[in-house]
């Protein structure tokens, strides 16, 4: 799959215009300069062809932000990797320093480059867009990123410039698991990224809320395949003050929504805060396979029994849903990284595990016989077949006469006596009664 960069100085309207390559408001768009920080990717087609877009951060030279830094850093990555380079200038700024400065830099880095003059909204502003000429780059396309209007020329251009070989169309990867990433802000869950990807693949500082949307990389190693969400770090609601953080939460909320399995990240130098708890019933709400990752694991000050202890701590503060994988980390020294993963893909396979009938059958109606539903209100209920319904996360089944009469206990004792058969660690189970 061909990739296009869309690059340029802070708010000129580059996520606007991904936005409407890729057809969806996949990135966040604010009137605040500086609100892309990672590079995102979305999918175009155009006229029967495809290829990748890749959206930057503003960028800037000679800025002492702990930001604006890495911003470069990532746009340096997505010049390098990219095949085409679209250079958005603004039409009612002019050429700025910043603008001078990038082309530069995009003269000298032998890439093909389509210089995009944004917000021309008016046909006067066009005769604005050829003072553009001054950077070298060649003839100025002038188009509206937040009407559409000269999109649709930019693109045939786009095709027309991209390698000629065939490539196969990309897809999202409906097929392989979506493992997101969640937690409060500042608890590693870009640094957990990065080291799984061994590369600088989002930007980590120490200042909590620098994730800002919901990341999405395809993971491919070490015999494991999946798609990989970093998301933005979910505070309490009293807390959010910002549109865009309001924007970033709700984008880490959907990132849980469509995941399969979400490794929650807990700080183990302040413990399980109200937070932690919040976003986990958030997972358990959604019924989402889920780790437990204790990061920062080397600050904490080990006894003899530490790890015990603080396993107790968790499952205890997490009752009843107490039968989770729990690993402890340490991101900055890559401790325990690989269990993560052998944890996350051993909760997936558990989540998406189909028990047959017979087997479901078999195991669990012997035990019903031994413990049968209490009698209430002189009612006595018979269970006569279970069977797994076909949902996406572990659902059953328990065809019997009197379904209304059975009570939460009852469900929590038919749960258990799955699980004891069956291996669903990390996974909740939703227990049905139907009417036989």
């Amino acid at each position: 799959m061909s990739l296009v960069a869309i690059v340029g100085r802070p708010n000129v309207g580059k996520s606007t215009l991904f936005n409407r390559l890729v057809g969806i408001r996949k990135a966040i768009v604010d009137e605040t300069a500086g609100v892309t920080r990672d590079r995102h990717y979305g999918k175009c087609e155009w006229c029967g062809d495809e290829f990748s877009v890749v959206d930057t951060g503003g960028f800037t030279v000679n800025s002492d932000d702990i930001f604006e830094g890495e911003i470069r850093k990532q746009v340096m990555i997505a010049i390098e990797e990219c095949d085409l380079i679209l250079f958005l200038v603004e039409v009612g700024t002019g050429i700025t320093d910043y603008d001078a400065e990038i082309a530069d830099i995009l003269r000298r880095c032998k890439k093909p480059v389509i210089l995009v003059c944004n917000k021309v909204d008016t046909s006067e502003k066009m005769f604005d867009s050829y003072q553009f000429h001054g950077l070298g780059l060649g003839e100025p396309f002038c188009i509206s990123s937040a009407n559409g209007s000269g999109t649709g020329d930019l693109l045939d251009e786009v095709i027309k410039r991209l390698p000629n070989e065939v490539i196969e169309a990309e897809n999202d990867y409906p097929d392989l698991p979506h493992i997101a990433i969640v937690g409060k802000p500042n608890v590693g869950k870009s640094s957990l990224t990065n080291a799984l990807l061994g590369e600088d693949r989002n930007i980590v500082t120490p200042i909590a809320g620098t994730t800002r949307d919901s990341i999405s990389t395809h993971y491919n190693k070490f015999g494991h395949e999946f798609m990989l969400i970093d998301t933005a770090g979910l505070r309490k609601k009293t807390k959010v003050k910002e549109d865009l953080e309001f924007y970033s939460v709700l984008r880490s909320i959907k990132a849980i929504e469509n995941s399969d399995v979400c490794v929650l990240m807990i700080d183990a130098s302040t413990g399980i805060e109200a937070q932690d708890m919040a976003i986990f019933n958030l997972i358990h709400r959604n019924k989402k396979g889920c780790v437990i990752v204790v990061n920062k694991w080397d600050t904490v000050v080990k006894g003899n029994n530490t790890m015990k202890e603080y396993t107790k701590y968790v499952t205890e503060k997490l009752a009843p849903f107490n039968d989770l994988p729990i690993i402890f980390t340490s991101v900055i020294n890559k401790q325990r990284i690989f269990d993560v993963l052998e944890a996350t893909t051993a909760v997936y396979n558990n989540f998406s595990q189909k028990i047959p009938t017979s087997k479901l059958n078999e195991l669990l109606l012997p035990e019903i016989e031994n413990y049968p539903p209490p009698a209430w209100k002189g009612k006595y209920v018979k269970i006569k077949y279970i069977t797994q319904l076909p949902t996406r996360s572990p659902s059953f089944a328990f065809f019997c006469n009197l379904p209304q009469y059975v009570r939460d206990p009852y469900k929590r004792f038919l749960e258990n006596k799955l699980r004891s058969h069956f291996d669903f660690k990390g996974c909740p189970v939703q227990i049905f009664l139907r009417q036989k």
